[in-house]
């Protein structure tokens, strides 16, 4: 699956799961919320441990779950005005971190709409300052994940070039240092000098290649 399609079907699921975060506190499963809470992190580590591996599903769970636990927090204990509101700040850069710095943004604009579709009438302009906090928050979450997906690249770049530098050690020039060392133990005259001379060839040629991959 492309990259555009990953964000696009991440974003959609996170979408739902901040509409389940709105709407189950209301009902009467908001009973149950300590159960209910270590449930969702009980299958949280099973799917960690057994099934899923360490990869952009495992941490799209660990978004869903995160999400609909703060979620639950915030809206169990007086949404805007709920004084653990500021776990959602945390939650968008941990979102932009964990699958792309495009879903905190996508995430922040479905908060907003849900918080302001869920006030009372004729708040104060201090009740709506945390709701509009959180766009203020979402380019510096943005910009971390950024950072953090540039640093993987590196990381993975540099990786690639180990795995190439010893693969072009190992086997290219190797053989080459063989065969000139075979050379010269059983040199004869300008024969075997020939050959060595082409193989030195080789390999510089093979070296200035491989410097200009890099």
């Amino acid at each position: 699956m492309k990259q555009e399609n990953k964000v696009l079907v991440h974003a959609v699921i996170l979408i739902i799961t901040l509409g389940f975060g709105f709407l189950l506190p209301k009902t009467t499963l908001s009973n149950y919320e300590p159960q209910l809470m270590a449930g969702l992190f009980i299958i949280l580590y099973l799917s960690k441990r057994f099934f899923i591996p360490k990869n952009i599903a495992s941490r799209l769970i660990e978004s869903v779950v995160f999400t609909l636990v703060v979620l639950w927090i915030v809206n169990t204990t007086g949404g805007v005005n709920s004084s653990f509101f500021f776990l959602i700040y945390f939650l968008l850069f941990s979102l932009s971190l964990l699958l792309h710095p495009l879903i905190s943004l996508t995430t922040t604009i479905t908060l907003i709409i849900f918080f302001l579709a869920t006030l009372p009438q004729n708040q104060s302009f201090k009740q709506i300052l945390p709701i509009i906090s959180l766009a203020f928050i979402t380019p510096f979450a943005m910009f971390l994940g950024q950072e953090y997906l540039q640093n993987e690249k590196l990381k993975n770049k540099n990786e690639r070039m180990q795995e190439d530098t010893f693969l072009f050690l190992s086997l290219i020039l190797k053989n080459h240092l063989k065969n000139i060392q075979a050379l010269i133990e059983n040199f004869l005259g300008d024969h075997q000098l020939t050959q060595i001379k082409t193989h030195v060839k080789k390999m510089r040629g093979l070296i200035d290649e491989f410097e200009k991959k890099f």
